[in-house]
């Protein structure tokens, strides 16, 4: 299809040599958002697999000795709802702090709790403050972190965020529509003589609208692959400036090969939009042709 040559004379309608630079701007931003989209869902997930469904005890450092530690552990290990308990090394521990506070200040005497690390059983949960209590009974001070009770707001955000970057795609694929609507609106009127002639001498409505509808694809798939190649390479840049960024929080800027396979959906879906609304267009103006 991309080899047929149409019948009706686009080359002289200056009009469509801006829907593919409309086109590629669309595709641009759209595969920018999704991009992001799948990033921030990457996030979210990670998040949901490996801080959810944990628990953190802390130990002040100064009862934090082997026996009080190994008497947490045996009351941790009896209670209902808990999968697995874990006493941190103090090693990892003071690793865990160097990113937020800075080695020079770690190594500063700075005091240091002992941390008992919490797995729960599938769908468990646990009053984290009756767990502490029941703790502080045996070491005082003992304190429960629920990872929960602090993470499902950062989750709500991340989801509201990722609901957002899909409706501005809506968005952006809705002014593509309206891109096309106008155009294709233009070339009817600029080949108005000639279409009215072939509508006069039996040309069926579907043929006149294969012309349109092949235009369209071409120069859609035009603007599709350069908006491509050029989000292609803003992604690759990000990747390569955040690739020594290591911070616990911060969701790496990358993407699976599933997921840059997936972005071609963008692409893709502004070529298909861009032929259904010129074919449609083209058709719904016919229709009221006498």
């Amino acid at each position: 299809m991309l080899g047929h040559r149409t019948d009706l004379p686009f080359e002289r309608d200056q009009s469509t040599r801006f829907l593919p630079w409309i086109v590629a701007l669309m595709v641009f931003l759209g595969a920018l958002m999704f991009a992001g989209a799948l990033i921030v869902s990457d996030t979210i997930d990670s998040w949901d697999s490996t801080l959810t469904g944990r628990m953190t005890v802390q130990v002040p450092q100064d009862s934090a000795t082997g026996p009080e530690i190994e008497s947490l552990v045996t009351l941790l290990d009896a209670t209902p709802g808990v999968a697995a308990v874990r006493p941190v090394p103090a090693r990892e521990a003071r690793a865990l702090l160097i990113p937020w506070l800075g080695e020079e200040v770690v190594d500063s005497g700075l005091p240091i709790p002992a941390l008992i690390d919490i797995e729960l059983s599938a769908g468990a949960r646990l009053d984290a403050g009756l767990l502490a209590a029941r703790l502080s009974q045996l070491v005082p001070g003992t304190t429960v972190d629920d990872h929960r009770a602090w993470l499902s707001a950062l989750i709500n955000l991340g989801r509201t965020v990722e609901i957002l970057a899909f409706v501005i795609l809506a968005l952006i694929a809705s002014a593509a529509i309206v891109a096309v609507i106008f155009t294709t609106r233009s070339g009817l009127a600029v080949h108005a003589a000639i279409i009215e002639l072939l509508h006069q001498m039996g040309a069926h409505d579907t043929y006149i609208a294969r012309q349109f509808q092949i235009q369209a694809m071409k120069l859609s798939l035009r603007g599709g692959i350069a908006g491509a190649a050029a989000a292609g390479i803003v992604l690759l840049i990000f990747a390569w400036v955040g690739r020594g960024i290591d911070a616990a929080f911060l969701p790496p800027v990358t993407l699976t090969i599933g997921e840059w396979l997936a972005l071609l959906i963008v692409p893709a879906g502004a070529v298909v939009i861009a032929m259904l609304t010129a074919r449609l267009t083209v058709l719904r103006a016919l229709a009221r042709m006498p």
